[in-house]
């Protein structure tokens, strides 16, 4: 090991994992399906004061398989799945158009928790694209007009016009539209829920689907 790398390890290596008292979770009380409990989790998260408990991961493939990562916003989880919102055109959604499948993670280190989710993902409706839209803050509405995400950015100047442009027209026109934005929903077929352990005997439940319901089963931590 290097001398340069010793101050970084030495860092790494220092930092605690769950230490605070973590809740219970008994898989035998959850019910029957997924969505409740993950609206139970979300819930006790929140009051646990858990930052930003709506941020979850996105993992895709591009059209030659090769992964790829981001962490986004949760716009909605309902019967028919998990809902976030994306430019059509940017990596993310390029990449769903080409293999419409998707991962998500959810993880809530104030009670020790994640929630994973896997499934097919389809397109919503313009007129629901649209109303995600204009459901959002002035901020997001001018974010979505500046578009072209993922692509390559000549400077700061460059973003800094474009942006003061976009919050103008935001501004004056809230109503305005964005044909690129996208919502998206994954609709899950299998959905695990993990709650950490002090001594390391985690609980992992995962729901599947088996064609007529949820089949529910124990994991190995």
């Amino acid at each position: 090991m290097s001398d340069a790398q010793k101050p970084f390890l030495d860092l790494l290596h220092a930092q605690r994992v769950w230490d605070i008292e973590l809740p219970a979770f008994d898989p035998a009380t959850a019910p029957s399906a997924p969505l409740p409990l993950f609206h139970t989790w979300f819930a006790e998260a929140v009051a646990a004061g858990q930052a930003e408990p709506h941020t979850m991961t996105l993992a895709t493939a591009d059209a030659e398989g090769l992964p790829d990562v981001r962490t986004l916003m949760l716009h909605d989880a309902d019967a028919r799945g998990w809902h976030f919102a994306t430019h059509a055109t940017s990596a993310k959604g390029r990449e769903l158009a080409a293999r419409p499948y998707a991962a998500l993670g959810f993880y809530w280190p104030a009670q020790g928790r994640q929630v994973r989710v896997r499934g097919p993902v389809t397109v919503c409706s313009p007129a629901e694209s649209s109303a995600d839209l204009h459901a959002r803050s002035t901020g997001a509405l001018a974010s979505a007009l500046v578009g072209r995400q993922s692509e390559v950015l000549g400077s700061t100047g460059e973003l800094d016009r474009a942006s003061d442009a976009a919050w103008q027209r935001a501004q004056e026109e809230p109503d305005a539209e964005v044909a690129s934005w996208t919502r998206y929903v994954v609709e899950p077929r299998e959905v695990e829920f993990f709650q950490g352990d002090a001594r390391r005997r985690h609980v992992r439940l995962r729901y599947r689907q088996d064609g007529t319901g949820w089949e529910r089963e124990l994991l190995w931590p």
